[in-house]
């Protein structure tokens, strides 16, 4: 019972931190959407470099700081990346349907659109990261 609650514990404060690195993710996401728009590129086109942009940042922090290795955890650097840019290409994929949906379907501003997408994104993000992208291959020794 008492290490059920500090999993518990362990994961609301992964979760809060993961958040954190979200938000970061998310400024950089927009800001390069946003330049994009700018810049007359198409939204869709702005979404995709905004992506690769937050992705790169999310790999990073999350694997320095959220959900880093514990001792005598074995975790492959290069599967952690692959599963990282996975998790988020899925994210991207219904994150773009959801922005055509808003933006051309429903008629939400192409600025607030993707503020609505991550009420799904984040909680999708997340559960995606902990449970497999950075989940431990093994223990040494």
């Amino acid at each position: 019972m008492a290490e059920e609650k500090n999993n518990l514990v362990k994961t609301f404060w992964q979760f809060i931190k993961f958040g954190m690195v979200g938000a970061s993710n998310t400024v950089i996401s927009l800001v390069i959407y946003y330049i994009g728009l700018y810049l007359n590129l198409h939204y869709v086109l702005s979404n995709v470099l905004g992506f690769i942009a937050g992705t790169l940042n999310a790999y990073y922090w999350n694997n320095k700081y959220v959900f880093k290795k514990e001792e005598g955890e074995e975790r492959s650097t290069a599967k952690s990346v692959t599963k990282v840019f996975i998790s988020y290409g899925i994210s991207l994929g219904l994150s773009t349907v959801l922005l055509v949906l808003w933006v051309d379907v429903l008629h939400i501003s192409e600025r607030i659109a993707p503020l609505l997408n991550l009420c799904v994104t984040i909680p999708l993000n997340f559960v995606m990261n902990k449970f497999w992208a950075f989940r431990a291959e093994g223990k040494k020794g």
